[in-house]
């Protein structure tokens, strides 16, 4: 090294060292198999299935891996089927910047004494907010009762047409013709997660797993639906007026819904300041962050437009 650095122009020789690995497959072997690759009984299958398929007629070429690999430098790497290429684009980037413009349902399941038997919750939550705007516990799927508990939302609410876009998955209730009607009718913006990605719905699925994990939460199956419709009441009174929630600051959803929040947390903060000057010797840094999300985000883009860069903006 210290040779390296009293000569001029001198780089480290290991960064620019080209290996060669001694089992590299020829050019004549590449060829050979891009020729195979191609042909018209293989042009329209991936190398997962051209490995079997050859191996069946005792031959190997390449490992799988190898064959993607040369396929992706020639630029071959692209949907080889006559079909169209399976779309799978994540759901489109909602943001929120007030309550009763985003909402979030899913529908979860409660036992019952009857083995096999269940109870099913739906649940509607302002992403904003947090807060359950809806809610109904019935003895089955469907979405003739998810319209229902969305119209009497709508009229609670005062929801106005254009003015909300509901996410769900897509289970059968979410896609069902009465719901789907019903969501015209009342000028409900609809929104999908894709098909078997249960992140494109995460306030949702955290509010199931915040209810199912609260102590209150019954040990014994519910034994009828009466008896699980009062538990449901009982724990969404809980949780939109007495519980702090962690993503809005730790205010109740019921007053971030109310547009009380901003006013608690500016109290926090001057109690915090104060605390500051009285002792200072006790503070390494700033005062704790009491600073209000004023929007939520919800699937947010990667890259610039991420939801850290976004809060940051703010």
């Amino acid at each position: 090294m210290q040779r390296w650095k009293k000569e001029p122009n001198t780089v480290d020789k290991r960064t620019v060292r080209k290996r060669v690995p001694h089992n590299k497959l020829t050019a004549e072997e590449e060829k050979e198999i891009l020729d195979v690759m191609n042909r018209e009984e293989y042009a329209y299958h991936s190398p997962a299935t051209i490995v079997p398929l050859l191996a069946d007629k005792r031959c190997y070429m390449a490992s799988e891996s190898t064959m993607y690999r040369l396929l992706k430098r020639e630029g071959q790497l692209k949907h080889r089927l006559r079909s169209s290429p399976r779309n799978n684009q994540k759901p489109k980037a909602i943001v929120a910047r007030g309550p009763n413009q985003v909402y979030s349902w899913d529908i979860t399941y409660l036992l019952s004494i009857i083995r096999g038997h269940f109870f099913y919750l739906y649940l509607f939550i302002d992403v904003y907010s947090r807060k359950i705007v809806g809610y109904q516990v019935y003895d089955k799927e469907s979405s003739d009762y998810a319209a229902d508990v969305l119209e009497a939302i709508c009229i609670e609410e005062g929801i106005d047409p254009g003015q909300v876009i509901l996410h769900s998955d897509n289970g059968s209730p979410m896609k069902g013709a009465t719901m789907l009607a019903t969501l015209q009718r009342l000028g409900v913006i609809p929104s999908f997660s894709r098909p078997g990605v249960s992140d494109d719905n995460p306030y949702s699925e955290s509010l199931f797993r915040t209810m199912k994990y609260t102590p209150m939460y019954p040990s014994k199956p519910f034994e009828s639906l009466q008896k699980a419709r009062a538990w449901v009441s009982q724990f969404v009174t809980w949780y939109n007026k007495e519980h702090l929630h962690s993503g809005i600051q730790f205010v109740t959803p019921e007053q971030r819904h109310d547009g009380l929040d901003e006013a608690i947390l500016k109290q926090r903060l001057e109690i915090y300041k104060k605390a500051k000057e009285a002792n200072p010797h006790r503070w390494s840094g700033n005062v704790r962050n009491w600073k209000k999300d004023y929007e939520v985000h919800l699937n947010p883009e990667k890259g610039k437009n991420s939801e850290k860069q976004l809060r940051a903006a703010v």
